[in-house]
């Protein structure tokens, strides 16, 4: 299987071998050290992972960055959350700029299981409003919006038909969530409803029961169909890896090939 861009997760602490996977299989990076609240509220400690990745004199031409998500809820009712929200996008947005990456990935994090009416329509709202001016803001960036416990693809597809106004909008199909969080059996529905916005694709393997972010082949999830997909709506699309280890990035890499 062939992938226009193919982009896997650095280690910091073991980049060099990290840059020779990459280079030998012509793979960009997508930095995951920036997401994590702990780091985030260590000024010092993000400066001096920026400062290493930007003194490498190996990495790839073609990068992409996660962003904050954890507990980021712009779409809040609360104010003082919205702020708390917008503090930590605006972070990981500067990392981004200061790193140079093509794009950032941000999640969808609305209440799955929270069906209402006036939720889901205030909740596309407010994030259209939210995301619009970061997109002006930026727009020397692509951003990403992420599906991650979204139980159906309709909500994401409502923003991103009204955000695709914007060129560096894109969404991110994390295609291993389609399956866990969403129904296996109906992945046909996420990948015809969202492929007109899809720019950027995760993927990494599980049981459909948890997220496990398995090796490719290592679960449950068919990658022949992926391949048939791949090919016929997303073609122009990155692709993470969205896994971590050194020999299990290579075996899916090689698994990828294989298809």
């Amino acid at each position: 299987m062939e992938v226009k861009k193919l982009l896997i997760i650095p280690d910091k602490d073991d980049l060099e071998i990290y840059e020779d996977l990459a280079e030998k299989y012509d793979v960009g990076f997508e930095f995951n050290d920036f997401f994590l609240p702990m780091i985030l509220e260590d000024e010092g400690k993000v400066c001096d992972i920026v400062q290493r990745y930007k003194l490498s004199d190996g990495l790839p031409d073609y990068c992409t960055s996660h962003g904050a998500f954890l507990d980021v809820t712009v779409f809040s009712d609360d104010i003082r959350i919205v702020e708390v929200s917008n503090y930590r996008v605006e972070q990981s947005l500067k990392i981004a700029t200061e790193l140079g990456v093509k794009g950032v990935v941000f999640h969808t994090n609305y209440i799955a299981n929270f069906v209402q009416k006036s939720y889901c329509d205030s909740w596309v709202e407010r994030n259209f409003i939210y995301w619009s001016k970061k997109l002006e803001k930026y727009s020397n960036l692509d951003i990403y919006i992420e599906n991650m416990f979204d139980i159906e693809p309709f909500l994401l597809e409502k923003l991103a038909k009204k955000l695709s106004i914007y060129k560096n909008f894109g969404v991110c199909f994390d295609y291993a969530h389609a399956h866990v969080f969403g129904d296996k059996n109906k992945v046909d529905e996420w990948v015809k409803s969202l492929h007109p916005y899809v720019k950027h694709i995760h993927i990494n393997d599980n049981d459909f029961k948890e997220d496990l972010h398995l090796p490719l082949g290592e679960g449950c999830i068919n990658w022949d169909i992926f391949k048939k997909y791949y090919e016929q709506y997303f073609s122009e699309a990155s692709v993470l890896l969205e896994l971590r280890g050194y020999q299990n990035i290579k075996k899916s890499i090689e698994f990828l090939k294989s298809l």
